[in-house]
């Protein structure tokens, strides 16, 4: 059993000056494990935000090198964590070994992509306009521009991924690629799983001579405004309730310096089924849905919670399997006690709307969530009522059966933005469907095509963001290589000498980077 401290990390140190104890509990009975954890203290909060500032200036001005140094050393520690630490991750958050694992591997793999990115170079963004001193009617003066970290970025775990949108996630790895220290704060469901990872992350910190303060974590409910509120903070990473980003975002702008917040929140996910497709395929499409709803006890942000169709024999035939299907599906355990409420409370307003019908699942009862199957009427999406865009985080879904495709085409216009939007289609589909694609493109941040979307890849082209609600910011991405981008910002340097210049832009590029120079893509020495 690994030895849990419970304080707060602080300048590579630990701390507990708090008296207020919140205890880790198991997910799947609510007893108490054996672990307490100290609440950080407002003077807390504020030493580690002055402690990732206090770091920032040396860790961004390393070589990109040598931050990649720092992300590998945090894989390699991930990958270390074993078999006692899969187990107490399952016992934390009521997901079974083989996710954990999973993710675990996802989480490390993440951290060497970026790691890869920095060596690659292109972050940087570099862009060089050599001067002008003959143009008339005005010389142009040298220009260079190339992008560096923001500064100390806020970090809030989230309750669905303990490992890979949480500690040493997405939002901790691209902010570190960035040069921009992190305070982290854990996430109350799985406090144990926050405190192992985060000692991996220190350990790599001192193999690879890190400075105090590029990684620090807090516990505790109410910290968070703290934290964003603290000057030393220059940007914020989140993942979680449409309540909670939207409270984040309130405060980061009403700061005296406003600073972005990054906040995924939102989305319903929605599932276009066309005609052709169902009449190939109905029933394995009745089967694949299913599973993509109830897959993770529906626990995902990209969980399909909107099944659109045109009024047919054949989608009556898919809507009858999906009822079957459902049916049979098994009660799942919740990350926790919230999340089960959360989502008992979501079914209730959805059988108490008089334009929703409820069409498959059994009663909630224990600690258990039960599958469900809704079916609403298409004017709800038409006139905006605003249930239907309501994100139900659990293993339940919404079917929508529209007249035709010029009602298929209002529908979808009335829903709000979404993380991803999915088309099942046959190619005699496709061939009208320009409209349609054009429509789901100003709606969500990733298209699929005969796929469902419970599954984010983690690479170069991957957007794992939206249109508001989905996302706070539609422009960045939080997973990927493109999440990197949040935390930069460009800087401009005018007549500099080339001794002053980042390494990005020097004359001789020593870095051996891809920089647009005088508008066109070179690697050459100037």
């Amino acid at each position: 059993m690994p030895d849990i401290s419970g304080q707060n990390y602080i300048a590579g140190a630990r701390s507990a000056k708090g008296t207020v104890i919140v205890q880790s509990l198991d997910a799947s009975t609510g007893e108490a494990l054996p672990y307490e954890f100290h609440q950080a203290t407002e003077e807390e909060v504020n030493a580690a935000a002055q402690a990732a500032a206090s770091a920032y200036p040396q860790y961004r001005s390393l070589s990109a090198s040598r931050r990649a140094e720092f992300l590998d050393a945090i894989a390699d520690e991930l990958d270390a964590l074993g078999d006692d630490f899969v187990a107490l991750v399952c016992r934390e958050t009521a997901l079974p070994a083989a996710r954990i694992q999973g993710e675990r591997g996802r989480t490390s793999g993440q951290m060497r992509l970026f790691a890869k990115v920095l060596r690659r170079g292109d972050f940087y963004g570099a862009r060089i306009d050599r001067a002008l001193p003959e143009r008339k009617p005005l010389p142009r003066p040298d220009l260079r521009q190339c992008r560096m970290g923001l500064g100390p970025v806020a970090v809030f775990g989230a309750s669905n991924f303990p490992l890979a949108f949480s500690t040493a996630g997405g939002d901790t790895a691209s902010a570190l690629a960035a040069g921009c220290p992190v305070v982290f704060k854990a996430h109350s469901g799985h406090m144990v799983t926050a405190e192992c990872v985060a000692d991996a992350v220190i350990r790599a910190a001192e193999k690879t001579n890190m400075p105090k303060g590029v990684f620090n974590m807090i516990y505790g409910g109410g910290v968070g405004e703290w934290l964003v509120k603290h000057p030393a903070i220059q940007a914020v990473g989140f993942t979680g309730s449409l309540r909670g980003g939207r409270a984040l975002c309130d405060m980061a702008a009403a700061r005296p310096q406003p600073i972005p917040v990054f906040a995924e929140m939102s989305s319903i996910n929605p599932v276009v089924v066309m005609p052709d497709a169902l009449k190939n395929r109905g029933d394995a499409i009745a089967n694949e849905l299913t599973a993509s709803v109830v897959m993770g006890c529906g626990q995902f942000c990209t969980n399909p919670g909107l099944v659109i169709g045109v009024r047919s024999p054949e989608f009556d035939a898919l809507l009858e399997k999906l009822v079957g299907f459902m049916s049979e599906q098994p009660a799942q355990t919740m990350l926790n006690a919230g999340t089960l409420s959360s989502y008992g409370s979501g079914l209730e307003h959805l059988k108490g709307h008089t334009g929703i019908s409820h069409l498959a699942g059994k009663a909630q009862q224990g600690n258990q969530a039960q599958p469900q199957l809704f079916k609403a009427d298409a004017r709800l999406l038409i006139e905006g009522d605003p249930l239907l865009q309501e994100e139900v985080f659990g293993p339940t879904t919404v079917v929508v059966e529209v007249a035709d495709k010029a009602e298929l085409m209002r529908a979808l216009q009335g829903l709000h933005g979404q993380l991803t939007a999915t088309l099942i289609a046959e190619p005699g589909d496709l061939t009208e469907a320009a409209d349609l694609v054009a429509l789901l493109e100003q709606k969500a941040g990733r298209l699929l095509l005969n796929g469902y979307p419970t599954g984010v890849e983690v690479c170069d082209a991957m957007v794992h963001g939206g249109p508001y609600p989905a996302t706070s910011d539609a422009r960045g991405t939080s997973v990927g290589t493109l999440a990197i981008d949040r935390f930069l910002r460009p800087v401009c340097y005018q007549n500099f000498p080339d001794a002053l210049l980042p390494d990005a832009l020097k004359n001789a590029n020593p870095l051996r980077i891809k920089r647009l120079v005088d508008g066109e893509t070179s690697d050459a020495a100037l």
